[in-house]
């Protein structure tokens, strides 16, 4: 994760308001108001509208979202703890979204100025010299916004401010307030200042933090510069680093109104839909196959994920980030794809053999405890044989159990395998008939023989999971066979 000073815009700018002069936006009858309040007047507006506070975020309806908008409606600084990839800094982003689109401003100041207000000693002395006709400009929502990641070496210079020697250089005392050069808090004043992991922030830093947020002052090299600034802080936090790497000042800490606790999606469904959304997956077109995923192998992956966060081999205290299930669909996808170019095929559609490029995208996203060595690979194949386990024995029913197995004689055997072209199952079914009703089921009536492809290497693989087939695999290819 790195700093950003602003979310990406989702929606096109409306002009800015034609005001110019501090005389016009008196005229038009604007009026300041805190950014709590004005957070707190937009968030009223969309909750009585029925409108979500944070779109885009699924499975914190009744959980995460109240709590936010409790927290919003208050006019609480907020602290958001959760393990990594629980949308924390998705959240935090989001929230620029309840801020005024256009905010007038002092022009030429670098702390966003209340032309009714003005604190700076460069705006201060415009409206002294200028009076009503004090040039006005107009800031955008997202220039109201800054984030931080949190590191020890962060600085004093970098959050508040520093003496700037080019000021002095061109001719300013070291006493004049104007040859302060401003760090991110200042210029974010009536704005959103969030810090993404707080408590590596170094406890001295947190101090100086504090004193400006909540004194209201700062001595910059002797400057002792009054900043009675207007800010929301909204921090996240891991609670692994919370209790052990490092620690919020208890000050800051007292500072926080609301502190949510963030959490994985509660469900696989949930997790799929997640997946889904942020998944980056080859459009159609110049000579890419159109990609169609089954529904029980997407449900595999949102699966695995779900059994990753119970599995007593992983580390649970660091997390099993969402985004394993993101890098796995879209692995999954990746390898269909490259087996539809090599074979030539025009749709490329996931099957239960490209469930083995998945190790390569899970090892990287998860802690796993001590192991032999080795033993990594094998744990997690057995993971994502769990997953096709659960999802077998809820989508697949037969009919008549007995006559599919005893269609597996002593000399009947079926290869499978991610080099294998479709067509090759359809051979497969005509050698079986009788897995053809259960095949068509799970393939939802699909005749793309990509599709029954995929849904007769799943119906394959449930069989052998639930002890009514052999397999022989060696590596992305595998043999079923009758147990007789």
């Amino acid at each position: 994760m790195t700093e950003q000073a602003s979310p990406t815009s989702t929606t096109a700018r409306t002009p800015a308001p034609e005001i110019t002069t501090l005389g016009e936006l008196r005229a038009s009858g604007y009026r300041s108001v805190p950014v709590a309040a004005e957070l707190r007047r937009n968030a009223a507006a969309r909750i009585a509208a029925g409108e979500p506070l944070v779109r885009g975020v699924l499975g914190f309806d009744d959980t995460v979202l109240p709590q936010l908008e409790n927290a919003v409606l208050a006019g609480h600084d907020v602290i958001l703890l959760g393990e990594r990839g629980q949308a924390k800094t998705r959240i935090v982003r989001s929230l620029v979204g309840l801020l005024d689109e256009w905010l007038p401003v002092v022009a030429g100041s670098e702390i966003h100025d209340d032309p009714f207000n003005p604190i700076s000693r460069f705006a201060r002395d415009a409206v002294g010299q200028h009076g009503e006709a004090t040039p006005i400009a107009w800031v955008h929502r997202e220039d109201r916004f800054g984030e931080k990641l949190a590191t020890p070496d962060t600085s004093i210079a970098d959050l508040i401010g520093e003496v700037d020697p080019i000021r002095v250089a061109e001719g300013r005392y070291l006493s004049d307030e104007l040859t302060i050069h401003y760090g991110l808090v200042p210029r974010l004043n009536r704005g959103i200042f969030a810090v993404n992991e707080l408590p590596d922030l170094a406890e001295r830093i947190q101090v100086g933090l504090l004193n400006v947020l909540e004194e209201r002052d700062v001595q910059i090299r002797g400057h002792r510069v009054r900043l009675p600034l207007d800010i929301v802080l909204v921090a996240t936090a891991n609670p692994e680093d919370y209790t052990n790497r490092g620690r919020i000042i208890t000050p800051l800490k007292d500072r926080f109104g609301a502190q949510i606790r963030t959490h994985y999606p509660p469900d696989a469904a949930t997790e799929l839909a997640i997946a889904r959304a942020e998944a980056a997956i080859p459009a159609d077109g110049a000579g890419t196959p159109r990609v169609e995923v089954p529904e029980f192998m997407a449900e595999v992956v949102a699966e695995l994920s779900q059994l990753a966060r119970q599995s007593p081999h992983l580390n649970q205290r660091s997390g099993v980030s969402v985004r394993l299930t993101i890098a796995n669909y879209e692995t999954l996808v990746a390898n269909a794809v490259r087996r539809a170019l090599r074979s030539g095929e025009q749709v490329a559609v996931p099957r239960v053999s490209d469930l083995e490029s998945l190790v390569s995208s899970t090892q990287g996203k998860v802690e796993i405890e001590t192991l032999e060595e080795g033993r990594e690979e094998i744990l997690l194949a057995q993971l994502v044989a769990a997953a096709v386990l659960l999802v077998f024995r809820r989508r697949v029913v037969l009919e008549d159990p007995k006559a599919v197995v005893a269609a597996f004689a002593e000399d009947t055997v079926v290869h499978a395998g991610d080099d294998l072209p479709s067509g090759t199952y359809e051979e497969t079914l005509a050698r079986l008939p009788v897995l053809r009703v259960p095949v068509e089921a799970l393939a939802g009536g699909s005749t793309e023989p990509a599709v029954v492809a995929s849904a007769l290497e799943f119906l394959l693989e449930g069989l052998h999971l639930t002890k009514r087939l052999n397999k022989e695999a060696a590596g992305a290819r595998a043999l079923y066979r009758g147990r007789g």
